[in-house]
């Protein structure tokens, strides 16, 4: 095990009507929140939005509201809700909705207390070390964000997506409410899950040694999500599993489960460009990629690949370690098709392979990726041309 430092600072409240603690939880911090949200459509019609508004009104907190974030949330936006901040003297940002408007909310908080271009804490130019509070009002289990340390933004102009990490940017607060996720349509679920399903791999494949008790918690969070996907999507009023999904999704990403070990991290570092370039979802990367690149790498540690496909997927093991791993990999494969999820790139829109190369240049950032085997240009162009 690697030497380690874990911080995580959020309170998590699950709960019915969670919501509805917005403003208790805030006026911790300010009188004076900024909401960012997606904009019309499901928090406003389903009520949410003013459940929040209502519940900060009645702690005598005002309010300032920011909608319009997208999927691959966008530079130009966060840019807009740092000049309100500063203009409102905002004091706290709350975030209602997924993984794209807590990434937005990041930035912000971020960005309202800096005197530069927020871009800056994206390429490396500065070090994330203070931004107002956050708070979380989750909608859905996906990104893991809610609990997390980073934010992902794309730079419409420059036609980047890169992330940011720093512990001032894990939320204060985040408000579980299972009920809210009844309803999400099926294809944003599916994403949700697979994406936190591939927070729990990059963490989990590694050729560390010594690691035990962070394998037996990856494999039962997986395991959790595997189990609670295939219920889910046919009893999606089921309280419970979507609980069980919500928790998940933070535990995937929150950090605990990557403490001491030698993370991946290069299914990530691959679907980025597909999304600047092809403006596909993130979950529809990872759904793509994540078998591929583990069929690829799978040799460099067949034991641990086998012994996921015993853990995970309740399979028996064969003559060899490296027989197990690949029905693990047949059954990842399967598991992910049975969620409706895309398999390969063509079904997300891409029609030739024109711009592999310079995709993985942008992945790779003229260097390598991953830990469980160092990828150069040429490996991501293989992957991608396995995965087309």
């Amino acid at each position: 095990m690697q030497d380690f430092t874990f911080v995580s600072p959020t309170r998590f409240i699950l709960r019915r009507n969670a919501e509805s603690l917005a403003g208790q939880e805030a006026k911790v911090f300010s009188q004076n929140v900024l909401i960012v949200h997606y904009g019309e459509g499901f928090v406003v019609s389903s009520g949410l939005l003013a459940r929040v508004t209502a519940s900060l009104e009645a702690e005598s907190v005002t309010w300032r509201q920011l909608g319009g974030v997208v999927p691959n949330p966008v530079l130009s936006l966060v840019y807009k809700g740092i000049a309100l901040c500063k203009a409102e003297r905002i004091g706290c940002v709350i975030a209602i909705g997924g993984g794209s408007v807590i990434d937005t909310a990041k930035a912000i908080a971020l960005g309202a207390l800096y005197e530069g271009d927020v871009w800056d804490f994206y390429t490396g130019r500065a070090a994330a070390r203070a931004a107002l509070p956050i708070g979380v009002v989750m909608t859905t289990p996906s990104t893991g964000s809610e609990g997390s340390c980073g934010s992902v933004i794309t730079n419409e102009t420059t036609a980047e997506k890169r992330d940011v990490m720093g512990d001032c940017i894990r939320p204060a607060f985040t408000l579980i409410n299972p009920e809210l996720a009844v309803g999400v349509p099926k294809e944003h679920l599916t994403y949700g899950i697979i994406d936190m399903f591939s927070h729990v791999t990059e963490r989990y494949f590694s050729n560390l040694q010594g690691d035990a008790l962070s394998n037996r918690l990856c494999e039962a969070v997986m395991k959790t999500v595997v189990d609670c996907s295939c219920t889910v999507l046919t009893e999606q009023a089921d309280y419970d599993v979507l609980a069980n999904l919500l928790w998940a999704s933070i535990l995937a990403h929150n950090g605990l489960l990557g403490a001491g070990r030698n993370q991946d991290w290069a299914t990530h570092e691959m679907g980025a460009p597909l999304s600047v370039t092809y403006n596909a979802a993130h979950g529809a990367t990872i759904a793509v990629l994540l078998p591929v690149w583990a069929r690829y790498v799978c040799g460099e540690n067949p034991s641990l690949f086998g012994r996921f496909a015993e853990q995970v997927f309740e399979l028996a093991p064969e003559a060899d370690a490296e027989q197990t791993a690949r029905k693990g990999l047949d059954a990842l494969e399967g598991w992910i098709r049975g969620l409706g999820l895309p398999t390969h790139l063509r079904d997300i829109g891409v029609t030739d392979r024109d711009h592999f190369i310079q995709m993985a240049k942008a992945a790779s950032l003229g260097g390598t990726i991953g830990a469980v085997r160092a990828l150069n240009t040429d490996d991501i162009v293989r992957i991608y041309t396995m995965a087309f």
